[in-house]
């Protein structure tokens, strides 16, 4: 399967790029309750990590770096 590539640009107020920022944020945030949920079967688990690291790259565009340290994981190998 190849990946697409799209390029996308925005033009978002300080009220929008805060509310993306607490929904990125919010959304980080339930993931990594998941991820320490040791019920989850192994590809729910992958599934999660890799939707993981797609929103943490959205995040990393748009908040601050001392708030980047907190959502950062350590590199998963499987």
């Amino acid at each position: 399967m190849k990946a697409t590539v799209a390029v996308l640009g925005f033009l978002l107020s300080g009220k929008e790029c805060k509310e993306l920022e607490y929904l990125l944020r919010r959304e980080l945030e339930e993931m990594l309750l998941d991820l320490n949920d040791r019920r989850l079967d192994s590809v729910v688990r992958r599934a999660i990590e890799d939707r993981y690291a797609v929103i943490f790259r959205l995040y990393a565009r748009i908040a601050p770096p001392q708030e980047l340290a907190r959502y950062a994981r350590k590199r998963m190998t499987h």
